[in-house]
């Protein structure tokens, strides 16, 4: 051994990174949602505008996630933006969606298998400057 023998405390806690939080801990020990909203990786999911009444606690993690839906968003950003792994999001956003303080946007109708002019131009520009 080099003489610097690691404590408890220093296995836990990085210099750099900081404090280790387990997922169960800021899932308050769930590990699956409870099945109201369907939340997957592209879910557009925006903040209601509304605040969290007096008998609601949010964590910091939903406050972090209530914070970045002011602006539509996807859990999958929302999981790369928190470094929270992509099922604890999942979970947070399903309680915040309980709470009423945000919504998932409906998805735009496609219509009927036609491409989207918007991709298609983008496509024909990117052709034309080769």
């Amino acid at each position: 051994m080099s003489g610097m023998e690691e404590t408890p405390r220093e296995r836990w806690v990085g210099r750099e990174a900081g404090p280790v939080v387990r997922p169960y801990a800021v899932t308050r020990g769930r590990t699956r949602t409870r099945g109201g909203l369907v939340i997957d990786l592209v879910t557009i999911l925006v903040a209601t505008g509304r605040t969290p009444g007096d008998r609601v606690w949010l964590s910091r993690e939903q406050r972090r996630l209530l914070e970045l839906c002011r602006r539509p968003s996807t859990p999958a950003d929302l999981a790369s933006e928190t470094d929270l792994p992509f099922r604890v999001v999942q979970i947070l956003l399903e309680d915040l969606h309980q709470y009423g303080l945000i919504e998932e946007l409906p998805q735009p109708e496609r219509d009927s298998g036609r491409p989207d002019p918007q991709i298609l131009m983008r496509v024909l520009d990117e052709l034309r400057r080769m």
